[in-house]
């Protein structure tokens, strides 16, 4: 195939502003697939997706096109997700592309999520394509919209793509654009073979599969792929490329997206970012990779049933292999067991792997409480950071804690800047500016810290807004904070998987909602189990559960008093005894009581 004929091209937006559905139609007019084959969010192909209505992975996809000049071109199109906990997947598929698709909703306009995957995209040296979809909605402000984005990225008008993907309107200019505007890719053919390695997945038969990107040389089966993350050698046995399904070819060659398998057992061996080359002619160096975003949320995953442990360990690998933003280690909890702290981009990112553990591995999970990773300093000047609050040491040795702030921006008709400033402001939230779109939109900026929005901070705004403010955040920096270790206590012992960092000026109201709440959720026992709550040594709240009663005296007719007395103290003797040996059963309700606290 002529590689000027081949485009690399990837859809970016907000979500819900019809990605899939453009896909869906790009797939639909090509006649890449057959009617038959045809469905709503093609591309979304996990059951959590079409669910969700969202797009969890980037999915590749090869695309034939008969362009009105009567050659054929082949589109290699990757379908991004639009929430912020995936930006990542959406770096990932910039990386592979030579231009990009930006799709607008006519009715919404430019939101957090399409600011943020255009900078993307512009810091990748994409052409970017800009389309405002849905003109055929009677809400739809196309003027004010192409304003939006014609200040965005800074183009003229007429280069705007007004379509309806739903309906099939503008679809030809689309395809004209991708032709015109976005460059082919550069042919590097006689060079030493590189391909970026930007997604992958798991065969039980096939083991490892890397999906590519090649830029230099040619892959073939035969070949001994090599890697620059490791020193490990697989000897290749087949590439090919995607339309929807793995189509094996006899090679890759330059600006072909596709995939390779070489047998790759170990699920660490692929590193999304990684540069794939041939031992018998190995690149030098190799490809620069994407942007690296560490995860922000943390929270211990367990089994249900210890003996279910190396499930779950498996399970993560392979999860892993095609999510390479989760990171996890192994946590011991004396509450819980043996289980894993795992790291997320943001809680929708948490449900997903936790639904995907659950649905695909069919491993029972408890969950305990997120938090944010914190920087502890210590008094003889030393620094640590702490994923969860069991880590942190006793405060005779700390100096300070430092807490994560995010960069937030908040984009909202104006008509809710009061509300949305309010609820920013309680939230510990630091001003920094308010940029006007247009007459009616606005974009806030504000300093937030990632404990204080990764809980409800995004249903609030959604809920003061009515639907309309979006958000977009990214992280900023560690800063000094008025922080303390929140422990709850269980008949006198420390529970580490409901211990929480607060601030100094929440902790007393943390800690009596929570004693209230757990004394709702922790079944009742044979024997009364306190339930505190402390700071340090200072216990600042207590609840109790009262406990099962049984009447030893029903059985006894007529006699002295001293006989029930007697059987009275037995029973006090009894529960004394079992209250000093006793554990607790903690529901899975309990652990996530911190959630469900209303500040």
């Amino acid at each position: 195939m002529n590689k000027s004929k081949i485009r690399n091209f990837c859809i970016i937006a907000h979500i819900d502003h019809g990605k899939s559905t453009l896909a869906d139609r790009l797939l639909e007019d090509t006649k890449t697939l057959s009617k038959k084959d045809m469905q709503n969010q093609v591309l979304d192909s996990m059951d959590l997706e079409r669910e969700r209505g969202i797009t969890i992975k980037s999915h590749p996809i090869q695309i034939q096109y008969k362009h009105n000049d009567g050659e054929f071109y082949i589109f290699n199109l990757i379908d991004t997700p639009g929430h912020v906990d995936f930006s990542y997947e959406v770096s990932r598929s910039l990386a592979a592309c030579e231009g990009a698709l930006l799709v607008v909703d006519a009715a919404q306009g430019v939101e957090a999520q399409t600011v943020s995957n255009t900078y993307l995209a512009i810091e990748n040296n994409l052409q970017i394509v800009p389309i405002i979809n849905k003109v055929d909605l009677p809400s739809a402000q196309i003027e004010d919209v192409a304003q939006q984005i014609i200040e965005l990225i800074g183009c003229d008008k007429d280069e705007i793509i007004h379509a309806s993907a739903k309906n099939g309107i503008g679809i030809d200019f689309i395809f004209n654009a991708i032709v015109n505007r976005i460059p082919p890719p550069i042919e590097n053919i006689k060079s030493s073979p590189r391909a970026l390695i930007f997604d992958s997945t798991y065969d039980n038969y096939r083991g490892a599969i890397p999906y590519v990107r090649v830029f230099d040389g040619v892959l073939k089966a035969g070949s001994t792929a090599r890697f620059f993350g490791h020193q490990h050698e697989y000897d290749i046995t087949e590439v090919g490329h995607f339309v929807i399904k793995m189509i094996k070819s006899d090679e890759l060659r330059p600006g072909d997206v596709g995939y390779v398998i070489a047998n790759i057992r170990d699920v660490s061996h692929i590193l999304p970012g990684d540069t794939l080359t041939i031992k018998q002619n190995q690149a030098e160096e190799p490809l620069p990779g994407f942007k690296h975003i560490k995860p922000m949320v943390f929270s211990g995953l367990y089994p249900s049933d210890s003996d279910h442990y190396n499930q779950l360990r498996n399970a993560l690998d392979k999860l892993k292999l095609n999510d390479a933003s989760l990171i996890y280690e192994p946590e011991t909890s004396e509450a819980l067991g043996f289980g894993f702290r795992c790291g997320f981009l943001g809680l929708l990112h948490m449900e997903i792997i936790q639904e995907r553990l659950e649905r695909e591995f069919e491993v029972n999970l408890v969950t305990t409480t997120p938090n944010a990773r914190y920087l502890i300093i210590r008094k003889d000047g030393s620094e640590i950071e702490v994923d969860t609050p069991a880590k942190i040491p006793a405060s005779s040795f700390i100096e300070n804690i430092k807490e994560p702030y995010m960069s937030c921006e908040i984009v909202t008709p104006v008509d809710y800047i009061g509300n949305i400033m309010k609820l920013c402001q309680g939230k510990r939230g630091i001003y920094k500016n308010t940029n006007y779109l247009t007459k009616e939109k606005a974009q806030l900026h504000y300093d937030l810290p990632l404990a204080e929005i990764i809980f409800d901070f995004y249903d609030k705004l959604k809920s003061i807004s009515r639907g309309y403010a979006s958000f977009d955040y990214g992280f900023s920096d560690y800063r000094d904070g008025k922080l303390m270790k929140l422990d709850i206590l269980l008949n006198g012992d420390v529970v580490d998987a409901l211990s929480v960092i607060t601030h100094a000026d929440d902790a007393y109201d943390r800690g009596v909602a929570l004693c209230s709440k757990l004394k709702e959720l922790i079944p009742r026992q044979l024997f009364d189990v306190p339930i505190q709550a402390s700071l340090g040594t200072k216990v600042i709240s207590r609840a109790t559960v009262k406990a099962l009663k049984k009447n030893v005296t029903a059985k006894c007719y007529g006699g002295d008093i001293t006989r029930k007395r007697k059987l009275w103290e037995k029973q006090k003797q009894g529960k004394k005894r079992m209250k000093s040996i006793g554990k607790i059963a903690i529901p899975q309700e309990a652990l996530l009581a911190v959630l469900q606290l209303d500040k």
